[in-house]
């Protein structure tokens, strides 16, 4: 029974790491919605050997994160050819950079999938390691394995063998570090395992290019002070790849066109991300406003206002005052260079604002330094986390606001001034 387990694990195991096809992202083009970002492969074709090849790109939910990390696989992996995938699409005008369609050996790594499979959570960071260097043992049987237990040490050795260096896409990056379920202890093996996997003679022998993708930018504290090479790019600030980030306003528009939807409204629910002057919009919600007529709340399908509730609820001065605020339509200004990018040290309201920056849940403002609300969804989910607190600052600001609309009403213009 254990031999029959074992043929089975690793016949799962087959090519779901290494050289992966091109299948998820052939699904993607063709669905009834999509939106051709393939022009971000030519910025990552310009990092590749040098010093700008490790790249970390953090946005919330729904921002299309994995859809990325499968557009780069199919590009770049040597186990598919991606020729007529890409024929029609953006990067097909850039003649230079074909010469980089299937030409690397790709890792991908889904984190998400990789905690799903993993029986133990404190054995998640072995089980990563041995279930990719179990492929790479299948893929190159001329490289001697055999003895190799390191995931870093196993790409050096092929990469000197055969002579080329590797590609690393790492989607939901972040999952461990996110996730209450691992210890510190998990976490910072995690850490210990991509300082490795990134920093280091092996890693400017074998890596071409490390793209990693989630939520959170990489944390900082002292343990990751050695992951400082790579390029980060944010929701605070992505420049210059800010509009493959979400859905940009001349998109949604052509798309509102094209599916008869009033794009005045699809703005006032869906708009208000502002990233280096672009406005971006949040992918899934349009596409999900468009397939199903219907504007309203999409943000719970993935991430219930539990989320905001929990941040909110936070003890810190002003805090929810501010919140008070941006639901009044104000922005609030605030620092961001506090927040240490995790979820276990925040330590005031901006870092707490910041955070849901990072979530989603805010928009930033990098010229004023400032946060709102950014649109008619989100502020829903605001409403819905501050009314089940039973905040008595709501109450009052209800209560204010009610007062000034019946002076003005009744143009009380005394009552309007006091107020």
């Amino acid at each position: 029974m254990s031999d029959a387990y074992t043929i089975l694990e690793k016949s799962l195991c087959m090519a779901i790491y290494v050289n992966p096809d091109n299948s998820l992202f052939h699904d993607i083009v063709h669905s009834p919605i999509y939106i051709d970002k393939t022009e971000l492969l030519h910025f990552t074709d310009s990092c590749i050997n040098t010093t700008s090849r490790f790249v970390c790109n953090s946005r919330p939910r729904r921002f299309g994160k994995s859809i990325t990390a499968d557009m780069l696989c199919a590009w770049y992996s040597k186990g598919c050819n991606s020729k007529d995938l890409f024929s029609d699409l953006k990067i097909s005008a850039y003649t230079e950079d074909q010469k980089y369609r299937n030409s690397f050996h790709v890792i991908h790594l889904d984190m998400l999938n990789m905690v799903d499979r993993c029986v133990q959570p404190e054995n998640i960071i072995p089980f990563i390691e041995t279930s990719v260097i179990q492929e790479l043992r299948q893929e190159y049987r001329d490289v001697d394995l055999s003895s190799c237990t390191r995931l870093n040490i196993c790409l050096s050795l092929i990469s000197q063998k055969l002579n080329e260096r590797f590609i690393i896409i790492i989607d939901e990056w972040d999952m461990i570090i996110r996730d209450p379920m691992f210890s510190e202890y998990t976490k910072d093996q995690y850490i210990s395992f991509l300082r490795g996997l990134f920093k280091g003679q092996e890693a400017n022998q074998s890596i071409a290019l490390a793209y990693l993708t989630g939520i959170l930018p990489i944390r900082k504290t002292l343990a990751q002070s050695s992951l400082n090479n790579f390029e980060e790019y944010t929701m605070i600030s992505a420049a210059p790849i800010s509009r493959f980030i979400g859905f940009t306003e001349e998109e949604v528009a052509d798309l509102c066109a094209v599916h008869h939807m009033d794009y005045t409204q699809i703005r006032s629910w869906y708009d208000g991300y502002r990233l280096d002057g672009h406005h971006l919009y949040n992918p899934r919600a349009v596409i999900a406003a468009l397939t199903r007529g219907v504007f309203q709340s999409y943000w719970t399908s993935t991430n219930s206002y539990e989320t905001v509730k929990e941040y909110i609820e936070q003890d810190f001065d002003g805090l929810k005052e501010a919140v008070i605020e941006m639901l009044a339509g104000n922005s609030i200004h605030i620092r961001t260079s506090t927040f240490q990018n995790d979820l276990s040290s925040l330590k005031n309201k901006d870092d707490v604002l910041t955070l849901l920056v990072h979530l989603g849940y805010l928009a930033y403002d990098f010229q004023t330094k400032t946060v709102s609300i950014p649109n008619e969804e989100i502020r829903l989910e605001f409403e819905d986390a501050v009314s089940e607190s039973h905040w008595s600052q709501l109450n009052e600001f209800e209560d204010e606001s009610e007062q000034i609309l019946n002076a003005v009403i009744n143009r009380d213009e005394k009552t309007v001034a006091e107020k």
